[in-house]
């Protein structure tokens, strides 16, 4: 995210997103993309979870694959829509399937995004959506902290303890993605997909290089903060 303000809901509380999606890879990625965004995020993975789901979660939008195992995303927006007739829905359907986006849109389905989809659209699309339907903004503090070190959004500038530590564009945009999912182990095709926008998988190499980048101007000389979790990916974490 990189506005200095999010949105929430009227209360202040964080927004809810349920994502549904049977390919679990792609739920994940959207759900990591969604709470990188502040937001609250439940996936399910079949349409009678998902609206399941719907009511007990009450989401205040929902990303929805047109194509499930069990019943298709026209009947789970039908069975949603039936306790909670205003909830925006963003559809998931295939590149070339047309009548799917047609059919979606007349049975009430707010928009629709085609697979492959950059997260970015998802997020921007939903972002509009909420917007609409009486989300509101909220001002936040550009400074991410964790721990002692400190990352400024607006000024991009960045201290361990009393040091400014001086980084590039692509490692200033790798270490706010793992601050802002501080403690939350990431995978290397996961920082691909979010830092360069890269389809997972190939490029893990970069990823291993830019945290070698990193380490040696955060944690040199101090208690390390950034940890590799073999065969999972990396983590971000106060020092101890």
């Amino acid at each position: 995210m990189t506005e200095s303000d999010t949105l929430s809901r009227p209360d202040g509380s964080p927004l809810r997103v349920l994502v549904v999606d049977d390919e679990v890879n792609i739920a994940e990625l959207i759900g990591l993309a969604l709470r990188y965004e502040g937001w609250q995020v439940q996936m399910a993975h079949t349409g009678a979870k998902a609206v399941a789901a719907a009511k007990d979660f009450e989401p205040d939008a929902v990303v929805l694959d047109m194509m499930l195992p069990d019943f298709d995303g026209l009947e789970v927006l039908r069975r949603v829509r039936m306790s909670q007739p205003d909830l925006p829905v963003v559809f998931l359907t295939a590149k070339d399937a047309v009548e799917d986006r047609v059919a979606g849109l007349t049975a009430g389905g707010d928009d629709y995004v085609t697979k492959p989809f950059s997260l970015e659209e998802v997020v921007a699309r939903l972002r509009g959506l909420m917007r609409r339907a009486g989300a509101r903004r909220q001002t936040t503090s550009s400074v991410l902290t964790v721990g002692d070190l400190r990352l400024d959004e607006d000024s991009h500038e960045v201290f361990r303890g009393e040091d400014e530590v001086s980084l590039t564009a692509t490692e200033f945009e790798l270490l706010r993605y793992l601050m802002r999912n501080q403690r939350r182990v990431l995978s290397k095709a996961q920082i691909l997909d979010r830092v360069w926008n890269y389809d997972f998988g190939g490029q893990a190499n970069v990823v291993e290089l830019y945290i070698s980048y990193l380490r040696k101007k955060i944690d040199a000389g101090r208690e390390p903060m950034i940890h590799t979790l073999r065969g999972a990916g990396y983590v971000l974490k106060p020092a101890t």
